[in-house]
């Protein structure tokens, strides 16, 4: 999984909508269709793009497949997003102690 298949793949609503979906639990295709405005068709095929990007998983239980948010598939991103934390706030800080020596000259 790279981050630009994670961000490609969130970066559509009905994906989006679906993979939020699946914060509650695992669901069918045919339990996540009766949210979306999509088809059914249309939901599998937006699901192979959630799983290619590692953000979901599917297990096959009896003539069922369900999905499941695969959290394992957030922590690449989330270090990424992580690594500018450092830097947003170094960029507080150095913010602060400019307005800070102002107030002081003042």
């Amino acid at each position: 999984m790279t981050n630009q298949m994670v961000f490609t793949a969130l970066a559509d609503p009905t994906r989006r909508n679906i993979f939020e979906g699946l914060r509650d639990g695992p669901k069918t295709v045919t339990d996540i269709s009766a949210t979306q405005p999509v088809s059914r068709p249309a939901v599998s095929q937006h699901l192979k793009v959630l799983q290619t990007a590692g953000l979901v998983k599917v297990e096959p239980r009896g003539t069922r497949r369900f999905y499941f948010v695969r959290h394992e598939g957030l922590d690449e991103l989330r270090h990424y997003l992580d690594s500018f934390w450092s830097d947003v706030l170094s960029a507080y800080s150095r913010e602060i102690a400019n307005n800070s020596g102002e107030n002081n000259n003042a």
